[in-house]
């Protein structure tokens, strides 16, 4: 009986992710999410990432993005760069908005990430320029 608990307990610490030796261990469970980094921040990051709902009524699919915020690691906050690709993981919750934690850096940023910041960058704009001439006029 002995010989399963000392088991079990080395398994769970495989498992921790830590943020650095003085701060807690996290154990990430649940599901895994993987996506690209559009915005970085001091102790976690953002990634987006799209999937496919089906619609009954239609017949048809949705393509949908998400957003997720996830504790950036002290061990992973040189090697992340925005429009890299990441894989996060779910944990307890850590904040009002962040639920998971980032597991590993799976590539760097390519044409295709930067195109996706461009894309979330510009939308932004645009809504605001299509209000301009009628804020101007008035």
């Amino acid at each position: 009986m002995k010989k399963k608990t000392k088991q079990i307990e080395s398994n769970a610490k495989k498992n921790l992710v830590g943020t650095s030796d003085n701060e807690e261990k996290i154990n990430p469970r649940g599901r895994k999410f993987e996506g690209y980094v559009i915005r970085k921040f001091d102790k976690r990051v953002t990634i987006e990432f799209e999937r496919v709902n089906y619609i009954k009524k239609y017949e048809r699919y949705a393509k949908s993005k998400t957003k997720i915020h996830a504790r950036l690691p002290q061990s992973l906050k040189d090697t992340i760069n925005l429009g890299d690709y990441i894989q996060i993981m779910e944990c307890r919750p850590l904040s009002k908005i962040t639920h998971h934690i980032v597991i590993k850096k799976i590539r760097d940023a390519d044409s295709t990430s930067q195109k996706i910041l461009k894309e979330s960058k510009t939308l932004g704009e645009e809504k605001w320029k299509q209000y301009l001439p009628e804020l101007q006029g008035a």
